[in-house]
């Protein structure tokens, strides 16, 4: 059995939209979603939305609290643990981990759970390459 997925901000978006995702990530969500297992989505990607919205960076034909509600009504989408362990270990991370607080949160649930992190955010895929984390592009 694969590592569980962890869904970052903007592959959650993307699966939202009906977005194209890669080959692999596709693989890996058809896959999960076949074996029934659950695919998560971190708290932590609320504010994300919340913060997109707020800047204009995001437009939503909703408020961004129903959007996330709906995202996790989604078949098989379960939300990621954020715990204040997971929120106080986020600061003590090895190596060269994200300067994005946010990024930070998502890999140590990663850590933390054994996930693996479908993302395209550069930094996250670096700190993937480091080894400290499990990652895969989308």
């Amino acid at each position: 059995m694969d590592a569980p997925l962890l869904l970052d901000t903007c592959a959650a978006i993307w699966i939202a939209n009906g977005d194209k995702l890669s080959a692999a990530a596709l693989n890996a969500v058809d896959r999960t979603r076949g074996d029934d297992e659950s695919i998560y989505v971190s708290p932590i990607t609320a504010w994300e939305i919340g913060l997109l919205v707020s800047r204009g960076r995001m437009n939503l034909q909703m408020p961004p609290a129903r959007w996330f509600t709906r995202l996790m009504q989604a078949p098989g989408l379960r939300a990621a643990e954020m715990t204040p362990d997971i929120l106080i270990a986020s600061s003590f991370l090895p190596g060269n981990p994200p300067r994005d607080p946010a990024d930070r949160i998502l890999a140590t649930t990663a850590r933390e759970f054994g996930y693996k992190l479908v993302t395209r955010d550069r930094p996250l895929l670096d700190y993937a390459e480091q080894g400290h984390i499990q990652a895969l592009a989308c």
